[in-house]
């Protein structure tokens, strides 16, 4: 089998900044200075605002009047309307695999939530690694469960929403010394409480259990909860006044 073309430098580039931005290791708000970029990619000047640019057209970073680029800042605004596209998107997408799915499709669903239940994680002290594996596993079962939909369209739409979803996620899952860091300590017992429920087997085990019995009506009703999850936890890490503590600005 032929090997697969070397990346060209502004693919590499994009690549590397998107996997960070995905991850929070570039914090939503960040200012993107080429200069710093350069040394910890060694990419240059060219590729790097080749990939800025095309990372601004996916919404994950964003341009600065005579300032140049930052990471798109995580909002609660921004959050209710990404779950609202979800709920377009996605609910269309589980009816469909629910409708159309055969043996091969019930058994992915299994494969991947056994796969989760596998994955140990503790959601106030997570590491890097952990955090990473979970968002594998998750994004994998919820794949697992569309897979047998047919639309190319709603499931790019879908996998453009669930990157966006990550980011928010990875930033309201942040370990407490990084929390600290970030100046995000008002209302966080209750956001982790939060993220514990969101972050459960259980429901994700009642969602596969609605599908795999062709229960339609369970199916909306839990996936509908299911995608109400991350806002709660944005909610409930909000401050007394109802900010939500730095997490439009980032660290």
């Amino acid at each position: 089998m032929q090997d697969k073309e070397p990346l060209t430098k502004t693919e590499a580039a994009y690549w590397l900044l998107r996997r960070d931005i995905l991850n929070t290791k570039l914090r939503p708000g960040a200012s993107l200075k080429l200069s710093a970029l350069r040394d910890a990619y060694d990419v240059g000047w060219t590729p790097l605002r080749e990939a800025l640019s095309r990372l601004e057209a996916e919404k994950l970073v964003t341009a600065i009047s005579n300032r140049g680029f930052a990471v798109a800042p995580v909002s609660r605004a921004e959050l209710e309307d990404l779950m609202r596209a979800r709920m377009v998107v996605e609910l269309p997408l589980l009816l469909e695999s629910i409708e159309k799915g055969g043996p091969t499709w019930e058994s992915a669903v299994v494969t991947a939530h056994y796969r989760l239940s596998r994955c140990k994680i503790v959601p106030d002290d997570a590491s890097e690694e952990m955090a990473d594996e979970w968002d594998e596993k998750h994004t994998a079962f919820h794949a697992a469960l569309l897979s047998a939909a047919t639309s190319s369209w709603l499931l790019r739409f879908q996998g453009t929403i669930s990157d966006q979803l990550r980011r928010h996620h990875r930033f309201l899952g942040l370990a407490p010394t990084q929390r600290a860091a970030a100046g995000l300590q008002s209302g966080y017992e209750k956001a982790v409480a939060a993220l514990r429920d969101a972050m459960a087997i259980e429901h994700h085990t009642a969602l596969m259990e609605a599908a795999l019995d062709r229960d339609i009506e369970r199916a909306r009703v839990l996936m509908t909860e299911h995608i109400g999850y991350t806002l709660q936890v944005y909610i409930r890490s909000e401050d007394e006044d109802g900010e939500p503590s730095k997490l439009r600005r980032g660290a």
